[in-house]
Protein backbone atom coordinates (compact mmCIF):
# COMPACT_ATOMS: atom_id res chain seq x y z
CA UNK A 1 0.00 0.00 0.00
CA UNK A 2 1.39 3.61 -0.78
CA UNK A 3 2.78 5.53 1.87
CA UNK A 4 0.68 8.51 0.71
CA UNK A 5 1.84 10.82 4.31
CA UNK A 6 4.98 9.77 3.61
CA UNK A 7 5.40 10.84 0.02
CA UNK A 8 3.65 14.33 0.90
CA UNK A 9 6.35 15.26 3.53
CA UNK A 10 8.92 14.04 0.96
CA UNK A 11 7.03 16.75 -1.68
CA UNK A 12 7.13 19.63 0.78
CA UNK A 13 10.54 19.22 2.52
CA UNK A 14 12.64 18.01 -1.60
CA UNK A 15 10.16 20.26 -3.30
CA UNK A 16 8.49 22.89 -1.45
CA UNK A 17 10.12 24.32 1.00
CA UNK A 18 13.80 24.35 -1.39
CA UNK A 19 11.39 26.63 -3.45
CA UNK A 20 11.51 29.35 -0.71
CA UNK A 21 8.37 28.81 0.20
CA UNK A 22 8.04 30.05 3.93
CA UNK A 23 4.21 30.82 4.48
CA UNK A 24 3.69 28.24 7.01
CA UNK A 25 -0.21 28.17 6.37
CA UNK A 26 0.95 26.42 2.34
CA UNK A 27 3.79 24.39 3.76
CA UNK A 28 0.86 23.11 7.10
CA UNK A 29 -1.93 22.53 3.80
CA UNK A 30 0.42 20.52 1.62
CA UNK A 31 1.35 18.04 4.26
CA UNK A 32 -2.08 17.49 5.72
CA UNK A 33 -4.37 17.91 1.89
CA UNK A 34 -4.30 14.38 0.28
CA UNK A 35 -2.95 15.40 -3.08
CA UNK A 36 -3.92 11.65 -4.37
CA UNK A 37 -7.61 12.51 -4.06
CA UNK A 38 -7.69 15.37 -7.09
CA UNK A 39 -6.05 12.92 -9.44
CA UNK A 40 -7.21 10.02 -11.83
CA UNK A 41 -7.12 6.83 -10.14
CA UNK A 42 -4.68 5.40 -11.98
CA UNK A 43 -1.84 8.14 -11.53
CA UNK A 44 -2.39 8.59 -7.86
CA UNK A 45 1.07 7.08 -7.42
CA UNK A 46 2.80 10.19 -9.59
CA UNK A 47 0.68 12.47 -7.45
CA UNK A 48 3.85 13.64 -5.65
CA UNK A 49 6.28 14.04 -7.89
CA UNK A 50 7.86 17.11 -9.03
CA UNK A 51 6.25 17.61 -12.72
CA UNK A 52 3.01 18.90 -14.05
CA UNK A 53 -0.01 16.00 -13.59
CA UNK A 54 -2.07 15.08 -16.50
CA UNK A 55 -5.56 14.24 -16.18
CA UNK A 56 -5.97 12.82 -19.36
CA UNK A 57 -8.54 10.33 -17.76
CA UNK A 58 -10.64 12.91 -16.63
CA UNK A 59 -11.13 15.40 -18.47
CA UNK A 60 -9.52 16.95 -21.69
CA UNK A 61 -6.61 15.57 -22.38
CA UNK A 62 -4.70 18.53 -22.56
CA UNK A 63 -5.08 19.50 -18.53
CA UNK A 64 -2.74 19.17 -16.17
CA UNK A 65 -2.00 20.06 -12.16
CA UNK A 66 0.63 23.02 -12.00
CA UNK A 67 4.01 21.34 -10.21
CA UNK A 68 3.54 21.28 -6.22
CA UNK A 69 6.84 23.72 -6.36
CA UNK A 70 6.00 26.18 -8.98
CA UNK A 71 1.53 26.25 -7.58
CA UNK A 72 3.46 26.83 -3.74
CA UNK A 73 5.03 30.03 -5.34
CA UNK A 74 2.35 31.32 -6.98
CA UNK A 75 0.00 31.17 -4.34
CA UNK A 76 2.89 32.39 -1.92
CA UNK A 77 3.19 35.35 -4.47
CA UNK A 78 -0.38 36.92 -3.63
CA UNK A 79 0.03 37.29 -0.34
CA UNK A 80 -3.44 35.92 1.30
CA UNK A 81 -5.28 37.29 3.79
CA UNK A 82 -7.76 35.65 5.77
CA UNK A 83 -10.67 38.11 4.66
CA UNK A 84 -9.72 38.32 1.00
CA UNK A 85 -11.62 36.37 -1.97
CA UNK A 86 -10.29 34.63 -4.56
CA UNK A 87 -10.88 33.18 -7.76
CA UNK A 88 -8.79 30.61 -9.31
CA UNK A 89 -8.74 30.43 -12.94
CA UNK A 90 -8.66 26.84 -14.05
CA UNK A 91 -9.24 25.44 -11.00
CA UNK A 92 -9.26 21.68 -12.99
CA UNK A 93 -10.09 18.96 -9.99
CA UNK A 94 -9.88 21.18 -6.90
CA UNK A 95 -6.62 21.05 -5.16
CA UNK A 96 -5.41 24.75 -5.43
CA UNK A 97 -8.90 25.48 -3.94
CA UNK A 98 -8.08 23.07 -0.98
CA UNK A 99 -5.27 24.81 -0.12
CA UNK A 100 -6.20 28.67 -0.43
CA UNK A 101 -9.38 27.57 1.36
CA UNK A 102 -7.31 27.25 4.42
CA UNK A 103 -5.87 31.65 3.69
CA UNK A 104 -8.54 33.13 2.13
CA UNK A 105 -12.18 34.18 3.13
CA UNK A 106 -14.00 32.82 0.44
CA UNK A 107 -12.88 30.78 -3.08
CA UNK A 108 -14.81 30.61 -6.07
CA UNK A 109 -13.21 27.82 -8.24
CA UNK A 110 -13.92 28.51 -12.10
CA UNK A 111 -13.52 25.21 -14.43
CA UNK A 112 -15.08 25.19 -17.83
CA UNK A 113 -14.41 21.02 -17.96
CA UNK A 114 -17.36 19.54 -16.51
CA UNK A 115 -16.09 16.61 -15.58
CA UNK A 116 -12.83 17.89 -13.58
CA UNK A 117 -15.33 20.62 -12.23
CA UNK A 118 -17.29 17.21 -10.81
CA UNK A 119 -14.37 16.06 -9.27
CA UNK A 120 -13.78 19.20 -7.59
CA UNK A 121 -17.09 19.29 -6.02
CA UNK A 122 -16.65 15.49 -4.80
CA UNK A 123 -13.28 16.08 -3.31
CA UNK A 124 -14.38 19.27 -1.59
CA UNK A 125 -17.85 18.43 -0.16
CA UNK A 126 -17.68 20.30 2.77
CA UNK A 127 -15.77 22.88 2.28
CA UNK A 128 -17.77 25.78 2.37
CA UNK A 129 -16.13 28.44 1.65
CA UNK A 130 -15.41 26.90 -1.69
CA UNK A 131 -17.87 27.63 -4.54
CA UNK A 132 -17.13 25.56 -7.99
CA UNK A 133 -18.62 27.46 -10.57
CA UNK A 134 -18.78 26.64 -14.43
CA UNK A 135 -18.14 28.69 -17.63
CA UNK A 136 -15.48 28.97 -20.24
CA UNK A 137 -12.48 30.43 -18.43
CA UNK A 138 -11.40 33.50 -20.26
CA UNK A 139 -14.49 35.06 -19.24
CA UNK A 140 -13.64 34.87 -15.22
CA UNK A 141 -16.74 34.96 -12.92
CA UNK A 142 -18.40 38.35 -13.19
CA UNK A 143 -20.96 37.61 -11.18
CA UNK A 144 -19.00 36.96 -7.94
CA UNK A 145 -16.56 40.01 -8.65
CA UNK A 146 -15.10 41.84 -7.31
CA UNK A 147 -11.55 40.16 -6.40
CA UNK A 148 -9.23 40.63 -4.03
CA UNK A 149 -6.86 37.64 -5.68
CA UNK A 150 -6.70 35.77 -9.04
CA UNK A 151 -5.03 33.01 -9.12
CA UNK A 152 -4.81 31.10 -12.96
CA UNK A 153 -3.71 27.37 -12.61
CA UNK A 154 -2.17 27.40 -15.65
CA UNK A 155 -0.12 29.11 -18.64
CA UNK A 156 -1.23 32.10 -20.46
CA UNK A 157 -0.13 33.86 -23.71
CA UNK A 158 -2.38 36.45 -23.27
CA UNK A 159 -4.60 37.90 -20.33
CA UNK A 160 -8.29 38.84 -21.07
CA UNK A 161 -9.46 42.37 -19.91
CA UNK A 162 -12.19 40.80 -18.22
CA UNK A 163 -9.74 39.62 -15.60
CA UNK A 164 -8.72 43.40 -14.53
CA UNK A 165 -12.19 44.60 -14.63
CA UNK A 166 -12.70 41.63 -11.64
CA UNK A 167 -10.36 42.91 -9.36
CA UNK A 168 -10.59 45.28 -7.12
CA UNK A 169 -8.41 48.59 -6.95
CA UNK A 170 -4.74 47.00 -5.77
CA UNK A 171 -6.12 43.59 -6.20
CA UNK A 172 -3.46 41.03 -7.28
CA UNK A 173 -3.11 38.13 -9.94
CA UNK A 174 -0.96 35.35 -10.22
CA UNK A 175 0.02 33.56 -13.53
CA UNK A 176 2.58 31.62 -16.11
CA UNK A 177 2.93 33.65 -18.57
CA UNK A 178 4.05 32.67 -21.88
CA UNK A 179 4.87 28.79 -22.91
CA UNK A 180 8.29 26.90 -22.46
CA UNK A 181 11.06 27.92 -22.81
CA UNK A 182 10.02 31.79 -22.66
CA UNK A 183 7.67 31.75 -20.05
CA UNK A 184 7.69 33.55 -16.88
CA UNK A 185 5.63 33.39 -13.24
CA UNK A 186 4.23 36.75 -13.18
CA UNK A 187 2.09 38.55 -10.54
CA UNK A 188 0.01 41.59 -11.48
CA UNK A 189 -1.70 44.19 -9.75
CA UNK A 190 -4.55 46.37 -10.78
CA UNK A 191 -3.69 49.86 -10.45
CA UNK A 192 -7.22 51.67 -12.28
CA UNK A 193 -7.74 50.13 -15.99
CA UNK A 194 -4.25 48.48 -16.15
CA UNK A 195 -2.51 45.37 -14.95
CA UNK A 196 1.19 46.52 -14.03
CA UNK A 197 3.24 43.71 -13.47
CA UNK A 198 6.70 41.55 -12.53
CA UNK A 199 8.36 38.95 -13.59
CA UNK A 200 8.32 36.54 -10.40
CA UNK A 201 10.35 33.55 -11.37
CA UNK A 202 11.15 30.94 -14.37
CA UNK A 203 8.34 28.38 -14.68
CA UNK A 204 6.35 26.63 -17.06
CA UNK A 205 2.63 25.05 -17.41
CA UNK A 206 0.50 23.54 -19.98
CA UNK A 207 -1.08 26.34 -22.19
CA UNK A 208 -5.24 26.81 -20.37
CA UNK A 209 -7.88 26.27 -23.11
CA UNK A 210 -8.96 29.92 -24.80
CA UNK A 211 -5.32 31.60 -23.66
CA UNK A 212 -3.41 30.94 -27.16
CA UNK A 213 -2.56 34.05 -29.15
CA UNK A 214 -4.21 34.57 -32.33
CA UNK A 215 -1.83 33.12 -34.57
CA UNK A 216 -0.77 35.62 -37.51
CA UNK A 217 0.34 33.95 -40.68
CA UNK A 218 2.86 36.18 -42.88
CA UNK A 219 3.50 35.45 -46.55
Amino acid sequence: MTDFATLRRHMVDGQVRPADVTDIRILTAMLEIPRERFVPEKAQALAYLDQDLGLGAAGAATRRLMKPMVLSKLIQALALETTDRLLIVGAATGYSAAITARMAAEVVALEQDAELAQIAKTALAGQSNVQIVSGPLTQGCAAAAPYDAILVEGAVEELPDAFCAQLKEGGRLACIRGTAPASSAMLYCRSGDELGGRRLFDAAASLLPGFAKPRVFAF
